[in-house]
């Protein structure tokens, strides 16, 4: 193990990081290789201090330096090499010049999801792998304890969404909604008060949503457009708009769950 040098971009012990921008486009999916990989050394730290097993490295020496705190004592292969051999493994040129990939642990329950503090989120639908990123950036941010996924949701695991969310998707618990609406019955029996968020007229204003939850809140979203589902909205306990200046009928699914969650800190 430890630092190994690759001449050429052949060579059998870097396949895990070949081809990426086709072979790894839905690890969630049949074929699909099922392994977590984390671009730049930001992320690459962060997926370090995960609870993801990582499997190796591959960069270019200057950002092997960069991590060599992180790396102290990884046992692992650490691949070090050029730019342009990385790129060649890779099929792209990689400007953050560091990657790593890491294997799937075992999904969390719902129990060890929603087990800390904070509100939480539940996602129906919520399929753009960058939108979910970054909302799990924004969640870690921002205090909220735990992700949900119900369906229609794309994999959080996924390279893009693992990159969006700059290795916070490593760091906020996530796991499924398998019953859906009746996981949200669930949710509501371990305490949690249920808000949809929708701009449809009627909905309470978001800052007066303590004044009808006062535990802790699960923040239902759903997809860009459509936004939720009426079976999620009639399993909600509330309907909960921000709101807009006239003319501004919603906002992109990251950036209203951001004021959502900053709305609960505040209030706090």
């Amino acid at each position: 193990m430890g630092v190994i040098h690759i001449d050429h971009s052949g060579d059998p012990r870097v396949d895990d990081f070949r081809d990426l921008s086709t072979a790894d486009r839905r690890p969630d999916r049949p074929g699909g290789r099922g392994l977590v990989i984390a671009e730049g050394t930001v992320v690459v730290s962060r997926l370090l201090a995960s609870r993801y097993p990582v499997r190796a490295l591959l960069g270019v020496e200057r950002r092997f330096a960069e991590l060599a705190g992180d790396l102290a004592g990884l046992d692992v292969p650490q691949y070090v090499t050029s730019a342009d051999t990385m790129a060649d493994i890779v099929g792209f040129h990689l400007n953050r010049g560091m990657l790593a990939v890491a294997d799937r642990p075992s999904p969390l329950t719902v129990s060890e999801v929603v087990g800390g503090t904070g509100p939480i989120a539940v996602l129906e639908g919520v399929g753009d792998h960058e939108n979910l990123g970054a909302l799990f950036r924004n969640a870690a941010a921002l205090g909220v304890g735990g992700v949900l996924l119900g369906p229609g949701c794309s994999d959080p695991l996924y390279r893009r969404s693992v990159r969006v969310s700059m290795g916070h998707v490593l760091r906020v618990p996530f796991g499924h909604l398998t019953d859906w609406p009746g996981g949200l019955d669930d949710l509501r029996a371990r305490g949690f008060t249920i808000a949809a968020l929708t701009p449809r007229p009627g909905s309470i204003p978001l800052p007066a949503l303590r004044e009808h939850a006062s535990g802790r809140v699960a923040l239902l979203f759903g997809a860009e457009g459509p936004g939720l589902t009426e079976t999620a909205l009639a399993a909600a306990d509330h309907a909960v708009r921000i709101p807009m200046t006239a003319g501004v009928d919603s906002l992109n699914i990251a950036t209203a769950a951001a004021v959502a969650f900053y709305e609960l800190a505040r209030d706090g």
